[in-house]
C-alpha cells in the first residue's frame, strides 16, 4: 500500500491507515533517509494508539517505552549501535517477542535479529513537506 502525504498534518490519517493495514501485526520497521520523517510518523502512530506521553527519539537510549490503553509500545532507534551485541545487551528478544507493539528505526543495523514477519514502512521524500509512505507485510 502506498500513500502520498503532502503535509505533516496528513500523517495522522496515514498512521490510522497503517494500523488498519497491519491488522494483528505488532512489529514495524521504518526505513528512510535521515530527515525523511520516521520519528515524526512514529509519534503519530503512538498518538493514534492512545499514547499521551511525550514521544521522542530514543537515539541515545536505544529504546523508549510508552503506555497506551492497550499495553506497552516500544520505540527503538538503532542508528548509533556499533554491533549486534548492543542489541543483545538491551534484551531485544524480550521486546521483539513480547506481543507488544515494537516500532524500529534503522532496522538494517539488526536485520538478522528481526522476527520472520513484520510490517515494513518505507518513507521517501518527495518535496519539502511531501512524503511517499509505502507499507508492506513481510
Amino acid at each position: 500500500m502506498t500513500l502520498e502525504v503532502q503535509h505533516p498534518d496528513d500523517l495522522k490519517q496515514a498512521a490510522v491507515e497503517l494500523l488498519v493495514f497491519a491488522g494483528n501485526e505488532k512489529l514495524f520497521i521504518f526505513e528512510g533517509d535521515m530527515g525523511a520523517g520516521k520519528t515524526t510518523f512514529i509519534k503519530e502512530i503512538c498518538f493514534a494508539l492512545g499514547v499521551t506521553d511525550l514521544v521522542s527519539s530514543p537515539t541515545f537510549s536505544i529504546v523508549n517505552e510508552y503506555l497506551s490503553p492497550n499495553g506497552s509500545l516500544y520505540h527503538f532507534d538503532f542508528y548509533r549501535i556499533k554491533n549486534l551485541q548492543e542489541a543483545y545487551d538491551i534484551g531485544y528478544e524480550d521486546y521483539f517477542y513480547s506481543g507488544d507493539i515494537c516500532l524500529i528505526e534503522w532496522p538494517e543495523k539488526v536485520a538478522e535479529l528481526l522476527p520472520p514477519t513484520y510490517i515494513k514502512v518505507q518513507i521517501s521524500i518527495t518535496s519539502e513537506t511531501g512524503r511517499r509512505i509505502n507499507f508492506t507485510k513481510i
